[in-house]
């Protein structure tokens, strides 16, 4: 019941809280005064409570409940907000909306908190050793994470034959609540490791003002910055948008007897974790004939996965390949980095590879409508290559912050650029929904929204990064700031 201004508009509020009250701000000055263990679990903590105010809100209790009359007669107006056009309610939203946003925003808190907390362990374990593999092979699992919800939404929703969107949620929740367990679980290892070493838990000196000026006068900062918020500006937003991208540009066949049922999801994801397992592993693998058979195995699982979605006649499970590619390829160039750098080089290559995938989806997918083999195959070849886009980033932006600023604000450092990408997670959700209706007028059928000018305007976030990127290779090999450098030092 909601439309796409409802929903960018509840998908950018995510990173309301983060960016209009400075929270992420806080969140490095947390991470920097208490440490990565305390961090860890107030993040996962602080996520999982976001996600059950989220689940309530599309819950059937909620549905003429008081607070859903509440809602609906509030938070129509906020001062200040409104007229500054950032508001994350609007009068009109759907009162479910408007709880859910709430849960989001919370969510986001802890989802960016445990980002910077996550990167600042890395760089706690790692500084000078496989800083870059261990960061691509870290996102690069965590990839996976898109995946299985890709898969398994649906599944949930449509149990028993009666659509229920609350019940993808609580899949969510339940996956959360494991994840704070796991963050927990890390507390002791971390500080066990520390009793081990003889080291005390890392902690920054007191935070300061000045610290934030330190970091603001880093040319390279800004660019590495700017370069973060555009492109991922160009690819979270359109993960919340992709699906419905693929429903209305390709043509399924209704599913009949086993692809129709819920068995073919389990069976596909279990395929899906093979091929991730396979290529993930042959990065690791020192036997050359183990290497190229994992290969070889994830390739040939890689094919199966791919038919059984054009099977299943899922566009959620189609965009479900995203990921494998980079699963595959992020440990490898983070390895490439560690040992040979070229950071910035591979940055402007993303950007390049981005340029081209969102022009695909907006240009040449559209003209295979009604041929559903080769839209199927466009749309697989195009999600695979954005996938292994995305990979160059967690594999040679973040190990450059480290080489940036000084090592006692880099919790604070992560905060920054994480506030900065958090502008344009919250305002390109919303401006990918309010381009949809402007650009659909009329249109009330969800699967035949036409995405081409939504498209269009990911790719100029693309073309900006890569703009970006080249003068962050000048600039670079100007100040000598060590981004074309290896990260391993040696002894």
């Amino acid at each position: 019941g909601w439309d796409s201004s409802a929903f960018g508009t509840m998908q950018g509020s995510e990173t309301f809280l983060n960016v209009f009250v400075f929270f992420l701000i806080f969140a490095g000055i947390i991470l920097d005064k208490m440490g990565v263990r305390f961090t860890a679990v107030l993040s996962g903590a602080v996520m999982f409570v976001g996600a059950i105010i989220k689940y309530y809100a599309v819950a059937e209790s909620f549905k003429g409940s008081g607070l859903e009359t509440w809602f609906t007669n509030n938070l129509n107006y906020i001062p200040i907000f409104d007229e500054l056009g950032v508001s994350p309610f609007y009068r009109g939203m759907p009162a479910s909306a408007k709880v859910a946003a709430v849960g989001f925003m919370i969510f986001g808190c802890g989802v960016e908190m445990a980002g910077i907390t996550v990167s600042r362990g890395i760089v706690k374990w790692f500084k000078g050793r496989e800083m870059a593999l261990a960061m691509g092979s870290e996102m690069a699992l965590a990839r996976l994470g898109v995946a299985t919800c890709m898969i398994f939404s649906p599944m949930f929703a449509n149990l028993g034959g009666k659509v229920d969107v609350s019940r993808a949620v609580a899949f969510g929740v339940v996956l959360l609540m494991i994840a704070l367990i796991m963050f927990i679980v890390y507390f002791f290892m971390d500080k066990k490791l520390d009793s081990q070493t003889g080291e005390a838990e890392e902690k920054d000196d007191p935070f300061k003002i000045s610290d934030i000026g330190r970091i603001l006068s880093s040319w390279g900062f800004w660019l590495v910055a700017l370069l973060c918020v555009l492109y991922y500006s160009a690819i979270f937003p359109f993960q919340k948008y992709a699906v419905n991208m693929l429903q209305c540009n390709l043509t399924f066949t209704e599913p009949t007897g086993f692809w129709a049922s819920e068995t073919v999801t389990i069976v596909q994801y279990v395929i899906m974790l093979v091929v991730a397992a396979g290529s993930f592993a042959s990065n690791f693998s020192k036997n050359k004939g183990m290497k190229f058979g994992l290969m070889a195995l994830a390739i040939v699982s890689l094919v199966v996965y791919c038919y059984m979605g054009y099977m299943r006649g899922s566009a959620a499970s189609v965009f479900a390949v995203f990921p494998l590619l980079a699963v595959a390829i992020t440990p490898i160039l983070g390895n490439y980095v560690d040992h040979k750098g070229k950071a910035a080089s591979m940055l402007m290559i993303g950007s390049l590879l981005l340029i081209v995938c969102h022009l695909t989806f907006a240009f040449i997918l559209p003209m295979f409508k009604g041929q559903a083999v080769g839209g199927i195959i466009v749309a697989y070849v195009t999600i695979l290559v954005l996938g292994a886009s995305f990979s160059l980033v967690p594999a040679a932006l973040w190990p450059s912050v480290p080489k940036l600023v000084d090592a006692k604000v880099i919790g604070s450092a992560y905060a920054l650029i994480f506030w900065i990408q958090n502008i344009g997670l919250w305002l390109f959700p919303l401006l990918i929904g309010k381009i949809l209706d402007k650009t659909n007028p009329g249109v009330t059928d969800p699967v035949a929204l036409n995405y081409t000018w939504a498209l269009v305007m990911l790719a100029c976030l693309g073309i900006a990064a890569l703009v970006i990127g080249i003068i962050l290779k000048r600039v670079d090999a100007k100040k000598n700031l060590g981004l074309e450098l290896p990260n391993i030092t040696e002894e």
